[in-house]
Formats: structure tokens, sequence, C-alpha cells
């Protein structure tokens, strides 16, 4: 494969890192450098065939990318040098996930060069390949607990991963185990507890993401890799949207959205893309953008894509997360580090930003508790430490709290890859409120106030699982539930809530990105693996 693949908590992509100079610092002296099988007759063609044997798991089947892995036909590719792509194919970069491939002959790295530049970015969209043998269960050690893997999620499974839990780093070696989507069989479906009911939504999406719940119940989506946003209205009988609206398009890569000010009458929705966070006029009830959008404020692009916006209560602060350009580069010595792995601050009109929060590699997903106003975050930790290193984490953020990124993790544990440095940081890494099993991939999550559900569930989180490339055994791949007990604080453990978009072969047919709650309480879930949306529904006894 040509990078392990970017889930939101995966590294940063081998072919998207926008904020450096050059393609990934290649020598100058590459741009020199000519490919020598250019014109051989089946060179494009051996270099699919190489593609597909060693980059589709991460890339696509048809280099359409996955999840936050963008399209290899991209400006970044077309515009770097033939000898450039050459030379990091063959170096990699092992930090961002992206192998050495110096072991393939000469010949055919010069072919995946070739197949890699005759990539069209105007193709259609490419099907997902048809699951081989899906009840054939796969072959991996049992999970040490309290980690786990997909093979042993289960709806109302609780779980809890507490700081000495951890293991040293390297206890196992980083494996690259990215899916490789297929198409889901007739017979999978997405599983909940006893109760609750799972209904497919809407499915013909183009990679749905986020999603958030206008005040008079519309439901808004992100479909980041078209650069639009897709409006839903109402429920049918059958649990399907009664209509279907484009709310805005055009944009880049959006994925937050956010109505401003708070209560029944909003004026504007925010979209947070990737490089800007823009706003758009907006009263109750409109279908479509009446007006072009207004740019707010400028962020730093590349890397980790995703930029999810909030407001306080008192509508005078909004959250922006923007995570790291990498997966554990030094920001003393790299400067497209940034203003990132952190959640920003400023005021809704885009002035006084700064940071709110830093050392959070990549705070995916923001949420306001509606009982306390606190902002929580759901976070996509570092990859490279073993199966089992280092956990995400869903947690209440504190101002000017440092969660230790890239130096330090959960408290006072030192990444090896930055032994020695920034020891006055050890005391103050704040351990997060709830650990989940490393390598998920945590996505949005959002409080839920409906009254559909049991009351029990009442304010308690639900989050996104997206899951893992980075162990050996997936995980994730599931929507989980935070039980707060009634309280305003978690107490470190979480439920298996949504599960089974990983057939027993360990093939993926799903994957969760957001989860909102719609007006009438039910919860839909988007999953860009299978470009659908779910709704769960609870019927009370």
């Amino acid at each position: 494969m040509l990078s392990a693949v970017l889930g939101a908590s995966a590294p940063f992509h081998a072919f998207a890192q926008a904020a450096e100079a050059r393609f990934h610092d290649a020598p100058p002296s590459t741009d020199t450098v000519r490919n020598p099988f250019a014109t051989q007759a089946n060179g494009i063609d051996a270099g699919k065939a190489s593609y597909a044997a060693h980059c589709a798991a991460c890339h696509g089947a048809s280099a359409q990318g996955n999840g936050n892995v963008p399209p290899l036909a991209s400006s970044k590719v077309k515009g770097a040098s033939p000898g450039a792509l050459f030379w990091f194919i063959s170096k990699g970069n092992v930090n961002g996930g992206m192998p050495a491939w110096n072991a393939l002959p000469e010949q055919e790295r010069w072919n995946l060069v070739s197949f890699a530049q005759s990539l069209d970015a105007t193709a259609n969209r490419p099907v997902a390949p048809v699951a081989t043998a899906p009840d054939v269960p796969g072959h991996w050690p049992a999970p040490k607990a309290p980690f786990t893997d997909f093979r042993y999620e289960s709806p109302g499974t609780t779980r809890k991963i507490s700081v000495t839990d951890l293991p040293a780093p390297f206890a196992t070696e980083s494996a690259g185990n990215s899916p490789q989507l297929v198409q889901r069989p007739s017979d999978a479906w997405p599983k909940a507890p006893p109760g609750f009911k799972v209904e497919l939504f809407a499915n013909g999406l183009d990679n749905p993401r986020l999603l958030r719940t206008a005040p008079n119940g519309d439901v808004f989506v992100a479909e980041t890799r078209a650069g639009r946003i897709t409006m839903f209205r109402g429920i049918t009988a059958d649990g399907h949207p009664k209509e279907t609206h484009v709310f805005a398009s055009g944009l880049n890569k959006p994925f937050g959205i956010a109505f401003y000010p708070a209560g029944p009458s909003p004026k504007w929705v925010y979209i947070g893309n990737t490089d800007e966070v823009v706003r758009f006029s907006y009263k109750d009830g409109d279908l479509q953008a009446t007006a072009k959008p207004e740019h707010i404020v400028d962020l730093p692009a590349g890397g980790h894509s995703t930029r999810d916006v909030g407001f306080s209560p008192d509508d005078k602060r909004m959250y922006v997360s923007v995570g790291s350009a990498s997966n554990v580069d030094d920001p003393d010595t790299t400067p497209a580090e940034k203003l990132r792995a952190d959640i920003l601050v400023l005021r809704p009109d885009g002035s006084d930003m700064h940071v709110y929060a830093s050392g959070i590699r990549n705070a995916v997903g923001l949420a306001i508790d509606p009982k306390t106003g606190d902002l929580w975050c759901s976070v996509n930790e570092r990859d490279g430490l073993g199966d089992n290193l280092v956990p995400d984490y869903i947690t209440h953020v504190q101002e000017g709290g440092f969660y230790g990124w890239p130096w330090w993790y959960i408290g006072a544990h030192q990444d090896p890859r930055h032994a020695g440095k920034h020891p006055e940081l050890a005391s103050k890494t704040i351990v997060p409120d709830v650990l989940l099993n490393p390598h998920n991939a945590s996505l949005q999550l959002m409080f839920y106030t409906g009254d559909q559900f049991p009351a029990e569930y009442r304010n308690d989180i639900f989050a996104a699982e997206h899951g893992s490339w980075n162990r050996s055994a997936r995980g994730g791949y599931e929507v989980i539930r935070v039980p707060r007990h009634g309280g305003n604080r978690a107490t470190g453990e979480y439920q298996d809530f949504l599960t089974g978009f990983v057939l027993p072969n360990g093939q993926v047919w799903g994957r969760p990105v957001g989860v909102t709650a719609a007006g009438d309480g039910s919860l839909l879930v988007s999953d860009d693996g299978s470009n659908s949306i779910w709704r769960v529904s609870y019927k009370k006894p």
C-alpha cells in the first residue's frame, strides 16, 4: 500500500501534506529525474496491477480514498515530478503511516508512478467489491482485557480502560491493517440493544460525514467529498426522509455544521471547511442557501482535514477543532504544526482567535453539554506505538488545558519518539474522562436530549467510532454510548451500542462517522463506508 489509511485517527495521509513547500520534502534533485519507463506501452496497466496488490487496501480499490483519505487523483500528485513520486514511494514516511517500498523492483515502482499520474479526478465514484466468504471467521489472537476488537463488540457490553491498563510502548508491533471496503451483504445489518430497531434512513449519498439537527428538526449532513451540505426534512412511517434538498454546494471538504445563535430561530449556519469557516444566512425552514457563503476565518489546511464548529451557550464564543498535520511531528521544529492539534476559540465574527486547549492530536467532534455548558470533544490519538497504545478518548475540555500531544499522552507517559523533551509538561498533561479502545478513530459525538429512548439514556453521550487501521485485529466500527448516570461527568466506562459493520472474516462494509438525534428522538448515524444514514428508534414496551 502507498500509505496507511487515514480514518480520522489515522496518520497524516501520504499524499495530502499541503503545508509542505515541496512534495513530502523530496530533494530538489528529484525534479530532474525522469521516468525511464514512461514510454513503455503497458506501464500504466502494470502499475495498476501493482497498486491493487500493494496499495488498494489503504487508498481504495480505485484510488478513491477511504474515509478521510483523499483521492490520489489530486493536484498534489499531479503537480509532483515523477522523480519526487518515485523518491517518496521508495523512502516512505513511517511516522506518517507510509511504508517504504524500496524492496519492490525499480521498474515496478516507476510503474506505480505512471499509474498515479494517470488517474482522472473526474472519474465516476467506484463501486466497492462484493464481500467474499463473509461467514468464514478470521484468525487473530484473543485481545487482552480491557482491550477488545470487533469480534467481541456487542450491544450493551460495558468497557472501561484505566491509566494502569496501558502497556509499554511497542509491546506489540505497529500494524498496518487498513480496511478495504466491500458491499454490504444482504444479510448484514447494524445491531442495537434489545428494544431498539435499526432502519436504513437514506442511501446513495457521497461520503456522508457529520450530522447536525436544526432547531426545527431538519437534519443536515456534510457530504465531504462532494463538497456539499444536504438537508432532510421529516420522517415517513417506514423511517425514510420525506424530503431531501441540497442546501449548499461548491464547498471545500465541509465537515462541521453549527447553527447560530442558540434557540429556535438561528440566523446563520456555520460550516467548517477544511481551510476556513464560512457561514450562510439562514432562517427557520430554509431548504437551500439563499446567498453565497460569508468568509469568517482562515484555518490551517491539509493534514487531518476535519474542522468541527460549536458555540458557547451565551453565543459569545465559537470553538473550532483543528487536528495535527502529522502523526507525531514536533511542533518545536515543524512550522506546519502551528495552530494545530488544538481547539481554537474566537468570536462568532472570526476575530480574536487564540488557543482554547492544546496537545489534542485530532479533536474530530465537538459538543456542548446541555446541562453545564461545558465543551466536550472526541479525539483521535497517535499511531505507531502498538495495538493497545494510545487510547482515543472523549473528555470535557479545560480552558488552557494541555492534553499531551506529541510529547506526552494520558498523563505523564512520554512518547519514546520524543524522549527527554519537555519534562516540565509531564505533570501538566491532563488525563481524559473516558479512554477508548486504541485506534478506534472516534469521530462525532453528541448529547442525547430526546424523549424517545429510555429515561436512563437522557443526557448520555453517543459517539461514532470510524474504525482502526493501526491494529492487528480491527477495533471500532461501531457507535458507543457513554453513560453519565444522571450526573454531569462521565465515570470512565462506555458501552457498545450499534455494532455489526465488520463481517466475521474481518471485511468492512460500514464506517460510522456522524450521530444526531432526529426531531422525533430517534438516533441517526452516518456511515461513509456504505454511503448511508441509519436510523435507530425505540418503542416503549
